[in-house]
Parts: structure tokens; C-alpha cells; sequence
């Protein structure tokens, strides 16, 4: 069994292109041990096993979007004569019958097994975003309640200060009336 360090290493290689989880064919030579000329030699002496849903040539629109995802020589700068094979999972399960090598089979599987793990991973984050917009638009309706309790009972509450204020405030003393006062007179 391979450890989860090559394991880590085939997931980082794994890019979404057109729409799909790919590994390109430099990253597969890398890890089968070829080169990458043997490995699409290979492929294209066995091209009625690959269709193109599992196997597809990169065109200039998808090397715009692979250089800002990975870092990839420009053409004419010494990097590669001819646009890079991207292989979907299929693809990658196909290779295994065309590279027949102890160590390509052992990769093999490890790449099958991360990409299930990638495809449990996004299955778990969709469900975890869904579950998130769920949460988010419940707390909101919550807010929306609490600020109209809240307001209600601000205002109910100013109320009720403002009573207590008026009962701590004392009485005005009796005031005296002004003049002359006769006195009561009991006999």
C-alpha cells in the first residue's frame, strides 16, 4: 500500500479542466517513472481506448486557465512543442492497461483511490455548503425576528423606565397658599 504522502502528491496534481477533475500527462509520467513522450506514445498507439471523455488535448483556452493554476512555461520559451493530454479519471483507469508495469499498476491504484477521495471530499464540502446557506438563511430570519422582539421591547421597556422615573421623582411639596390665613377657630 503507498502512503498518504503520495497520496497527498497525486491530489494536489489533480486540476478541474472544462468542467472535470484531470491530471495532466507530465504529472502521470512523473509518477509512473517515464518519460512523458513514452507515456503518450503509448496512449496514441491505444487510442481507440481512449474517446474523449477520457482523454482530451488541451487547446490554447484551457493553457490560459492551466498557467493560472499551475505554473507552466510560455510557448517559445523552451517548454513543451505540443499542448499537454489531460486525462479524466477514466483516462487514468485506461492507462493502466496500456503502461503494464509493476510500479504503474501500483500507482495506478493510488490514483484511483484519490480521486474517489476527491469525489467523497467534494460531495462532503456541497453538502456542507448546502447545509451552510441553510443555517445562514435561518439565522437571518432569526435576526429579523429578534430585531422586531428587540424593538418592541425597547420600546416597551422605555416605558416602563420612564414610569419608574416618574415614581422616584418626589411630589412637589404643598405649596402655601399666599395671604392670610385665619386661624380655626374650636370653641
Amino acid at each position: 500500500m503507498m502512503t498518504v504522502a503520495l497520496q497527498s502528491l497525486i491530489g494536489s496534481r489533480i486540476l478541474v479542466m472544462r468542467e472535470q477533475r484531470v491530471m495532466l500527462d507530465t504529472d502521470l509520467a512523473d509518477l509512473y517513472g517515464t518519460q512523458t513522450r513514452v507515456l503518450v506514445q503509448a496512449v496514441k498507439r491505444n487510442l481507440e481506448r481512449f474517446p474523449q471523455d477520457f482523454m482530451f488535448q488541451l487547446e490554447n483556452h484551457d493553457l490560459v486557465a492551466l498557467r493560472s493554476q499551475i505554473v507552466i512555461s510560455k510557448t517559445g520559451r523552451g517548454g513543451r512543442r505540443t499542448a499537454p493530454y489531460a486525462f479524466t479519471e477514466q483516462g487514468v483507469a485506461m492507462l493502466s492497461s496500456v503502461l503494464n508495469s509493476p510500479r504503474a499498476i501500483n500507482v495506478n491504484i493510488e490514483i484511483m483511490r484519490t480521486f474517489v477521495q476527491v469525489r467523497e471530499m467534494a460531495a462532503t464540502h456541497g453538502d456542507l455548503a448546502k447545509r451552510l446557506d441553510e443555517l445562514e438563511e435561518q439565522s437571518a430570519a432569526l435576526a429579523l425576528k429578534q430585531d422586531t422582539f428587540a424593538q418592541n421591547t425597547r420600546t416597551q421597556l422605555k416605558q416602563v423606565f420612564e414610569a419608574i422615573r416618574q415614581l422616584m421623582t418626589p411630589p412637589d411639596p404643598p405649596k402655601r397658599q399666599i395671604g392670610f390665613v385665619a386661624p380655626d377657630s374650636r370653641d
